[in-house]
């Protein structure tokens, strides 16, 4: 077997591996590069690769910087299945046209102002691009063996994160290769913890927070503290927030304080179609999160859902100097409906950003969080009066002690580790952390590297 790595090398986006065994090509996730410009760039790029030329695509789950390429990979000539689970092919469904309509809108708003250098401003793919690319999912059982080949099979284990994530286990009944995705926490609010794996001959191991340890303050505590002081002033706290997974948890950590009566009733909305798709999931798959059904029910109905453009203009008019709440996608600021109440709110030094999870360099979420004073939306430049809070301790992404202690369940060492999914001093950091206190083979691969296995 042959593996290069093709995304997720010194960044945490992008993540692509290829696998060739004999005559046969499968893709391992199928991401978008997202953040920094020459990243994103990196999407127009000719794949290093004929897409017609891939058997099949393993996903890992459904965060668009694994899965969002995909209509690229069918528009260009890929007709072989994509491997997910159940959990996964209804993300996907949902994330994949959500992406496609965004980069169409994002490209009439660019020629609609003229802000693109280039005339006319194209998306990399459309709504129906996406639709095409869905047709090819085929939902499998975790912990069920699949064929892929005539020598090499794969099975799914489950991997925490976000509902449907999974780790991956391909085999050719000699050498195991296991790719573990993202890895979810051991105490995650909502989403249950990763399985154990006890066996690789090879781990291609994510590494976000390689370098870093998850605050240990309760989010409950630093939310009931910043909306409280906010609606205290008649202020609105605006949220952006991954719709899959920390859109979720957000909305539980709301739910328990106001059950508590530790914040005010005050409204909170999730203005976010897809967001709100997602939280219906957790009604379906209550076999992958903690929640009784009744306490997901109560939770999936404590928020005002806003699904159509006129309920979300309507939120500021509404609301305006009474205290809100907004949850709104995307979580980097990068684009979606949270640009238009970033705009509306973020000069007014009544109101409150919430920053719930990572923000990869160069969003505008990122910028945000080093304080910049002003911020471009749109073409405009907006003054930044609101106060900016971060909270870190709301991630879904296993720490580098998280996942040390999941490595610590193998039965022996793995030949080696490829470390990918990180900015480059998170992996230096968490390479050097492997092999001090574990002692095991480490290598950080580069963009496009190949390795015989």
């Amino acid at each position: 077997m042959k593996l290069t790595f093709l995304g997720a090398t010194g960044t945490v986006t992008g993540s692509k591996y290829l696998l060739e065994d004999e005559n046969k090509k499968f893709l391992i996730d199928c991401g978008l590069f997202q953040g920094l410009k020459d990243l994103r760039l990196q999407n127009w790029d000719k794949p290093p690769f004929d897409p017609a030329s891939i058997d099949a695509v393993i996903l890992t789950h459904a965060h668009i910087d694994h899965s969002g390429y995909l209509p690229v990979l069918v528009k260009n000539g890929f007709k072989g299945p994509i491997y997910c689970s159940a959990g996964t092919a209804d993300l996907c469904d949902i994330l994949l046209p959500d992406s496609g309509y965004l980069q169409e809108e994002d490209a009439a708003r660019a020629n609609r102002y003229n802000y693109s250098k280039h005339s006319p401003a194209l998306p990399l793919y459309t709504q129906e691009d996406a639709y095409n690319a869905l047709e090819y999912l085929k939902p499998v059982s975790f912990g069920d063996e699949h064929p892929l080949s005539d020598m090499l099979s794969f099975h799914m284990t489950h991997a925490g994160h976000i509902l449907g994530a999974s780790c991956v286990t391909i085999t050719d009944g000699q050498i195991k290769l296991v790719f573990s995705g993202d890895l979810g926490r051991p105490n995650d609010a909502i989403i249950k913890p990763p399985a154990q794996i006890q066996d690789a001959d090879y781990l291609i191991l994510e590494s976000t927070y390689g370098d870093r340890l998850h605050e240990t303050a309760n989010p409950l505590d630093q939310l009931e503290g910043i909306i409280n002081k906010t609606s205290a002033r008649g202020g609105t706290v605006v949220i952006p927030a991954f719709a899959v997974g920390r859109a979720q948890s957000l909305i539980y950590y709301i739910y328990k304080l106001k059950e508590a009566g530790r914040i005010p009733d005050i409204p909170v909305y999730l203005d976010s179609p897809m967001a709100i798709n997602v939280t219906n999931l957790l009604r379906q798959y209550s076999a992958e999160h903690r929640l009784s059904e009744s306490e997901c029910e109560k939770m999936c109905s404590s928020v005002i859902y806003t699904r159509t453009v006129d309920q979300s203009k309507a939120i500021y008019s509404k609301n305006n100097g009474l205290p809100t709440i907004v949850i709104s996608a995307s979580g980097m600021a990068t684009g979606g409906r949270v640009l238009h109440h970033l705009k509306a709110y973020i000069s007014d030094p009544r109101n409150s950003v919430v920053l719930a999870g990572y923000q990869a360099a160069g969003t505008r979420g990122a910028r945000l969080a080093h304080g910049e004073t002003e911020i471009k939306i749109h073409g405009d430049l907006h003054p930044v009066r609101a106060d900016i809070h971060m909270l870190h301790n709301i991630s879904a992404h296993g720490d580098y002690q998280e996942i040390l202690n999941w490595l610590n369940n193998f039965r022996e060492p793995p030949r080696k580790v490829f470390l990918t999914h990180g900015e480059p001093e998170a992996v230096s950091s968490f390479k050097f952390k492997i092999e001090n206190h574990l002692g095991w083979n480490v290598e950080v691969p580069s963009f496009g590297q190949t390795i015989e296995l």
